[in-house]
């Protein structure tokens, strides 16, 4: 599927993951943790919103640290997507 996001947004690879209690209960990712990482699909082109530069800094392939309610899911095509701002990202890892 090819989706290109606008602006400062952020097409990542956010599937939950998921952690077994020893009592068998599944907490997912969101549960679990505040944070999660996760790899740069697709970037927006930046531009200029509302009188200001957007510039991008993050590129496709780098793996970003951001806050698991941030995320923004949407199925397109039947396949689910997650969309973050750039500006929720809070650090590249490498």
């Amino acid at each position: 599927m090819n989706i290109k996001p606008l602006f400062d947004y952020l097409v990542v690879d956010a599937k939950e993951k998921q952690e077994t209690t020893k009592g068998g209960l599944i907490l997912t990712a969101a549960s679990a943790e505040k944070y999660t990482t996760a790899k740069v699909l697709a970037v927006g082109n930046g531009g200029n919103l509302y009188g200001k530069e957007l510039v991008i800094s993050v590129k496709e392939g780098d793996e970003v640290l951001f806050p698991v309610d941030c995320v923004n899911k949407v199925k397109i095509h039947g396949e689910e997507v997650s969309i973050i701002r750039q500006s929720d990202v809070l650090a590249i890892i490498e």
